[in-house]
């Protein structure tokens, strides 16, 4: 459970937005969506790959 203490004279917005900053910070909204539906660990490591190649190419683009 996520807990922002306000403190006397705070705007509730700006509390608001620490609480929506700490929740992403957190990583609660992954994990549900992830939880959502069931990944083969194949397909999950297949995406991983994918992403690392990805980003190495992004790599490769800068240093040329």
């Amino acid at each position: 459970m996520l807990i922002i203490p306000i403190q006397s004279g705070e705007n509730i917005d700006r509390a608001l937005n620490r609480y929506k900053r700490k929740f992403v910070k957190t990583t609660v909204k992954s994990q549900l969506l992830e939880r959502k539906q069931f990944t083969k660990r194949s397909i999950a490591r297949r995406a991983q790959v994918k992403k690392a190649q990805y980003a190495q190419d992004l790599r490769d683009q800068e240093a040329v």
